[in-house]
């Protein structure tokens, strides 16, 4: 338990400050996910019947166009952001970056600020794979997300904490 322990504060190490964001990145990948698709799935419908999850769970989902599609997939992954970003700033703050380059409002605008540009970045993309390629949502999120690690990663490592 003592190493497991020392291992969680340890900061300085930038392998296991790798490790440990990806770790807490997954869990707040897997926040968004749920929170994406439950609102894709009930409340702004981005589902399509091809798309990968309502097969494999089957679920029922509304017939939409493209456009509404879009659009909605910007709405839940929006919501999503705001809950699944939280969550990654908890988890980065208490197991991976050292705070106190900036003050702690700053320090939280400023992390918000560089998720905003990978979410906007990442949905982009994504949107871009639904219109031009006709891609299901999915695998539109998959490339959104992809997208939003590496920039996230630079920014909270260089701009945002201590590195």
């Amino acid at each position: 338990m003592k190493i497991i322990a020392k291992l969680l504060q340890e900061k300085d190490h930038a392998g296991l400050q790798f490790i440990k964001y990806s770790l807490c990145g997954g869990v707040a990948l897997a926040v968004d996910m749920l929170v994406f698709f439950l609102m894709a799935w009930l409340v702004f419908p981005a589902l399509t019947d091809a798309d990968p999850l309502v097969r494999i769970f089957g679920m029922d989902v509304q017939t939409i166009t493209e456009g509404v599609r879009v659009r909605n997939f910007w709405f839940d992954s929006i919501v999503a952001f705001i809950f699944s970003n939280l969550t990654a700033y908890v988890l980065n703050v208490f197991f991976v970056f050292k705070s106190g380059k900036h003050g702690r409002h700053v320090e939280l605008v400023l992390f918000y600020a560089v998720s905003l540009v990978s979410l906007l970045a990442g949905t982009f993309v994504g949107s871009l794979l639904i219109t031009v390629f006709n891609v299901d949502t999915s695998y539109s999120y998959v490339a959104k997300a992809v997208s939003a690690t590496l920039v996230n990663y630079a920014g909270r490592k260089f701009l945002i904490f201590h590195g």
